[in-house]
């Protein structure tokens, strides 16, 4: 059944990326693997080394937060030691391993995919009815905005570069888990304040339940994606849709 978003008094649209506006298999078949076979040759590009030291800045921190809850990581040595790049390989592969929300691991896999986009190795790619949706929001008014785990230029490089054309005009908003991890309704809150949105008239879609959850906590108004090749969620009673076509104006 459609989603008034006039009648619920929606200002403003959330999006997930994954399972929501992209097939999941784009992101784990796709972009995961373009990432993972070119860590060594990104990390020991000398072009590439102040956006290595912040990369390498954030992995010596959370690989100390990973030793001492005691989940042995590989090894990390030191930037000035000679197998630096070695050990930050087998870490950065290693946290891939258990699709960690990392953020030094989301940085360093923005930056490859960044490059990848601008070699047009790599296009965005999204649902057919995702680009007519949010052009049909913003010609009405309704802002849209995106949320995801995947780094900030991670997210305005896929959505500048789909088939259906450059959606980042369309989007008011673009926050990855700096501001903080999307199973926390304090998340949520912050990104009403920095749209200067209140949460009750934000609409937020994933396709999964418990960051709907913590949405739903901080007053939005959640509704579950459901698409080809998404997880199946636990029981809930999220208002469900599968298809940007159901979120009416």
């Amino acid at each position: 059944m459609p989603i008034d978003l006039r009648a619920a008094k929606v200002a403003v649209v959330l999006l997930d990326i994954e399972g929501t506006t992209t097939p999941i298999s784009f992101v784990h078949d796709v972009l995961f693997p373009y990432a993972r076979a070119r860590l060594e040759q990104f990390l020991g590009d000398p072009a590439h080394a102040s956006d290595v030291d912040a990369v390498y800045d954030r992995f010596i921190k959370e690989h100390a937060q990973d030793a001492t809850r005691a989940e042995l990581p590989p090894r990390l040595v030191p930037r000035n030691n000679p197998e630096w790049l070695k050990s930050a390989v087998g870490y950065a592969e290693w946290l891939m391993d258990r699709d960690r929300k990392s953020p030094g691991l989301k940085m360093l896999q923005g930056l490859i995919w960044e490059h990848g986009y601008q070699a047009r190795e790599l296009r965005g790619v999204v649902f057919p009815d995702v680009a007519p949706a949010i052009r049909r929001w913003h010609a009405a008014g309704i802002r849209t905005a995106i949320y995801s785990s995947g780094s900030e230029l991670a997210q305005r490089r896929l959505f500048e570069s789909t088939v259906d054309g450059n959606l980042v005009p369309y989007l008011s908003g673009f926050f990855d888990t700096a501001v903080g991890p999307k199973t926390s309704a304090d998340s949520y809150r912050a990104i009403a304040t920095a749209l200067n949105a209140q949460p009750s008239a934000m609409l937020f879609v994933s396709d999964v339940t418990r960051e709907l959850e913590a949405a739903r906590a901080a007053g939005m108004q959640p509704v579950l994606s459901v698409r080809p090749g998404n997880a199946p969620q636990e029981t809930n009673d999220f208002e469900a849709i599968t298809s940007f076509d159901s979120l009416a104006i």
